[in-house]
């Protein structure tokens, strides 16, 4: 059982039927498919989660659901087996950013992990709440709520930081709201990219405007410079380590990043202009450029057919990794996190 973004539901089934995946039951958000040999849950730029299912729970009450899903654990599992963490996230109702909506554990799928906990940690969990950040190689009993009255469950073991989030989704708990959403994308971005970004070091974000994520860029104690000829917000403006250049970055002379070892852009452009801007400034000779943090907008999912063209420009320019994911909080987009080797001095 596959989450993923509400609308990218075909771009997952493209990419898992090559694999030898047999669809199965779906809705928007989720997707289930069989397979005769692999027992290894696939994965893939638009799989949020993926998890072994362990069968359905359908019912009218939260007492008849709970007794489903002991029945499912107890069908699987010896009496002494203990799942390390329980997760439970509603899947996606909504396009991300239609009437707003954002991802994530809500007020209804909270208080169902709770009333679950209360009634089987002391038999099957071993976390003391649910819902926390599991470590590498921990065992996950997932429940994915299709309605409050729907449940899939399954399981996983944690690996990389989207599968030890709950739902996928990096959970977040900030004193103020951030300038932006873009905030929230760097933030997943940076983690999962696994980029070492080191206090002092310089960061130019193109398309900064209003500074969401040069926000996060600050806090953990970079100096920022901001290409955008829109304003940014005064919080950021007016940070000591933060340096606006009102400009479009094609149309600045190199030396502006000159130092600069990282890199984020998020420009509402074609992919292909994002890649032929951020190329021409990656491939100077004077480029020091360690990751590369590229969002490309898709326009729709039929978009994503043309993603392995846009891998094969990355790689031109030397790098030495590229993964590609669509964010928890990326709209009709993707994410490129990039590794170049630094080869070239400032």
């Amino acid at each position: 059982m596959m989450c993923c973004a509400y609308g990218a539901e075909k771009a997952v089934k493209a990419s898992i039927t090559s694999e030898g995946w047999r669809l199965a039951f779906s809705r928007p958000g989720f997707v289930t498919a069989k397979h005769d040999e692999s027992r290894t849950p696939p994965k893939g730029i638009f799989i949020r989660t993926s998890a072994s299912s362990l069968g359905q729970a359908r019912g009218t009450d939260g007492a008849s659901l709970i007794k489903t899903l002991r029945e499912l654990l107890e069908q699987r599992y010896p009496a002494e087996f203990r799942f390390d963490q329980l997760h439970l996230w509603p899947k996606d109702r909504a396009p991300i950013g239609r009437f707003d909506f954002e991802p994530g554990i809500d007020e209804v799928s909270r208080a169902i992990a709770e009333e679950i906990y209360a009634k089987i940690a002391a038999d099957w969990i071993r976390s003391d709440a649910p819902n926390r950040v599991a470590q590498p190689g921990e065992k996950i009993l997932d429940v994915v709520l299709l309605e409050p009255s729907h449940w899939f469950i399954g399981t996983h073991e944690a690996e990389t930081w989207p599968t030890r989030w709950p739902g996928g989704i990096q959970p977040i708990d900030l004193a103020e709201e951030p300038v932006s959403r873009a905030y929230y994308k760097a933030a997943e971005a940076i983690q999962w990219s696994g980029f070492e970004m080191q206090r002092g070091d310089l960061a130019v974000e193109i398309g900064s405007a209003p500074g969401g994520a040069c926000g996060r860029l600050l806090e953990l104690g970079m100096d920022v410079i901001g290409i955008d000829p829109a304003e940014m917000d005064p919080r950021i403006a007016q940070h000591p380590r933060f340096r606006h250049i009102v400009a479009r970055a094609d149309d600045l002379p190199r030396r502006e990043f000159r130092g600069a070892k990282w890199m984020l852009v998020d420009s509402s452009v074609t992919p292909n202009q994002t890649l032929a801007t951020v190329a021409n400034i990656v491939t100077n000779r004077n480029s020091n450029f360690r990751g590369l943090l590229i969002t490309l907008k898709l326009g729709d999912y039929d978009a994503a057919e043309r993603i392995e063209a846009w891998r094969r420009k990355v790689e031109s320019w030397g790098a030495t990794d590229v993964q590609i994911r669509q964010l928890a909080r990326n709209r009709c987009e993707v994410c490129f996190a990039v590794r170049l080797p630094g080869r070239h001095s400032s």
